[in-house]
């Protein structure tokens, strides 16, 4: 039987140099594994990974996005710098979890990092917008017009405008319902809903309703839908010259104390249905609308636009005058000639009649 060899001292001390190596060198490599690795984490959450380039970046989510949508959003910006970093950090901060995603308008800067960015669509702290809306005359306009600034379907918002039941509940009818929208400028988000919003509506124009201007309604014998609808017409005929408004609303007035029929040219292109109108015609005169003031006494059953704030106040605080006409002056500045008997508002409306035909309107 074979003796086991015995090591000497020196081989003993040769392996453990040798395992103290191994020890060493597998240290060293783990380090420098684990300061890339830091290195590389550091980088993927605290440096920068936006750059916007100086231009607006809104991330919009819509409802039911997943975090990965919500994420292609943020590229879609154009100012994600590396995308593959962004969705590596938003896992591992737990965007991907229920209820992290949160929808919403928000806006990224240069300079945020990954965190920064996750924290921020994590945290739902939108970015409100400035809601707009001018140059309405129908319902469905309006829809599309809100729908083009909120996360809302067009159909959503005029179904809730077209709704009976609905307008019913808020006051209005659905042929007043617009008087209920002040044009103005409003700070809301974006994920803001129909309903929402027409609440929101509701209240502004509460807001808007002062005793005050309650008041000068009162004196004036008008509903809050008439001073809208009388407003409406005012703005039509005068789009250039605001200052020119409490005259015009003065005229109007005039005629309704009288009994006498408003005979607005704007009412007539309004019951016509074609906007492109630039000169009423006996034609259009004959259309048989409630819109038409010129077959119809009164006001029409609401506004015909969303008449702005200064021609709301025009209405409210008129000219008084004792004028019953008007019509465009010849000089085509913008302005109109008034008169107090129909013989001197024929002379006018003759001269800006042949103005009309010298330049080829017919």
């Amino acid at each position: 039987m074979t003796e086991p060899v015995k090591k000497s001292a020196i081989q003993y001390r040769a392996d453990s140099i040798k395992r103290r190596n191994r020890f060493a060198t597998v240290s060293v490599i783990l380090s420098l594994i684990l300061v890339c690795f830091s290195y590389y984490f550091f980088q993927i959450f605290y440096t920068t990974n936006i750059d916007t380039k100086d231009l607006p970046a809104f991330v919009y989510i819509h409802r039911g996005d997943n975090w990965q949508k919500a994420l292609v959003a943020a590229e879609n910006t154009g100012a994600v710098i590396d995308k593959l970093s962004l969705h590596f950090v938003g896992k591992l901060m737990g965007y991907n979890k229920p209820g992290a995603v949160k929808p919403g308008r928000y806006e990224l800067k240069t300079g945020m990092t990954n965190r920064q960015v996750i924290n921020l669509l994590k945290s739902g702290r939108q970015t409100p917008l400035k809601l707009t809306f001018t140059n309405v005359r129908l319902r469905r306009e309006l829809a599309s017009k809100l729908s083009k600034q909120i996360d809302a379907k067009p159909k959503q918002i005029d179904s809730l405008l077209s709704s009976p039941s609905y307008t019913r509940s808020l006051g209005f009818d659905t042929t007043t319902v617009l008087s209920m929208f002040i044009p103005n400028t409003y700070e809301l988000y974006w994920n803001t809903s129909a309903q929402n919003l027409m609440q929101r509506m509701k209240s502004e124009y509460e807001k808007f309703w002062t005793p005050e201007r309650d008041e000068a309604r009162h004196k004036l014998g008008l509903t809050r839908v008439q001073v809208s609808t009388l407003a409406s017409i005012v703005e039509a005929e005068q789009q250039q010259h605001a200052d020119e408004r409490p005259r015009i609303a003065g005229v109007y007035l005039n005629r309704l104390k009288r009994g006498m029929k408003l005979q607005a040219d704007p009412t007539v292109v309004y019951a016509n249905g074609d906007f492109g109108i630039k000169r009423v015609l006996n034609v259009h005169l004959q259309k048989d609308s409630p819109y038409n003031t010129y077959k119809y006494a009164g006001l029409p059953p609401g506004p015909i636009d969303l008449p702005s704030i200064a021609s709301l106040n025009a209405v409210l605080h008129p000219e008084q005058n004792d004028y019953l006409y008007f019509c465009a002056k010849d000089d085509f500045s913008g302005y109109h000639a008034f008169a107090t008997t129909q013989a001197q508002h024929l002379v006018n409306a003759r001269r800006y009649q042949a103005a009309l035909t010298r330049v080829g309107i017919r």
